[in-house]
């Protein structure tokens, strides 16, 4: 196995143990930020399995396959566990999980159809924008672990509230946004995939 490939496989694993770090029946100390190192950790495997595998021709399907799945795996994960936290309203996760079930969904059509469906522009804003919005949340959760120091630039107040919450609000948002579109998009531009089968 090459090294894209086990940066991708190593993403479940880091997904694995961040639910189990968030999930964790006792509180222990710097627990959410041990989640914060390890979401951070496994969005960089996104980034160096591809880079890697482009740079050093080193793409296999197993990657082709696997590295999309790993990312909504760990993006679905993260967002449903942030409203069994009380987090994130149940109806962001389902739009997001929705939106990555779909896209999957048409991906293996067309792939029953010998054709291989690209990433997209929005795409990759979309998982940028889902990455910060989770950092963003787990940061918020996790600032009051780091001391007086974390706590006075993490929650200094802005508009009534410390300024990491308004953050929080705003890239949530704006993920879900990002992911209607792009979803929306992506199966209006592939739509001759699955029409002609109705």
């Amino acid at each position: 196995m090459n090294l894209p490939n086990q940066l991708t496989v190593s993403r479940f694993a880091l997904t694995l143990a961040l639910l189990v770090v968030m999930f964790w029946p006792v509180e222990f100390y710097l627990q959410m930020t041990a989640a914060l190192l390890l979401f951070s950790a496994a969005s960089l495997t996104d980034y160096f399995d591809g880079k890697l595998a482009r740079q050093h021709k080193l793409i296999t399907n197993f990657g082709i396959l696997m590295d999309p799945l790993a990312d909504k795996i760990l993006v679905c994960s993260v967002f449903i566990a942030f409203v069994g936290l009380r987090w994130l309203p149940a109806w962001m996760a389902v739009v997001i999980v929705a939106r990555e079930l779909a896209i999957t969904g048409l991906r293996l059509l067309a792939a029953s159809k010998n054709m291989v469906l690209a990433a997209e522009g929005y795409g990759k804003h979309k998982t940028i924008s889902q990455i910060v919005a989770i950092i963003s949340v787990l940061v918020a959760h996790s600032c009051g672990e780091w001391g007086p120091a974390g706590r006075a630039i993490f929650e200094f107040p802005l508009l009534g509230r410390a300024w990491v919450l308004w953050v929080v609000q705003i890239s949530v948002w704006l993920a879900v946004a990002l992911t209607m579109v792009s979803g929306a998009l992506y199966l209006w531009r592939n739509r001759q995939f699955y029409l002609q089968d109705l």
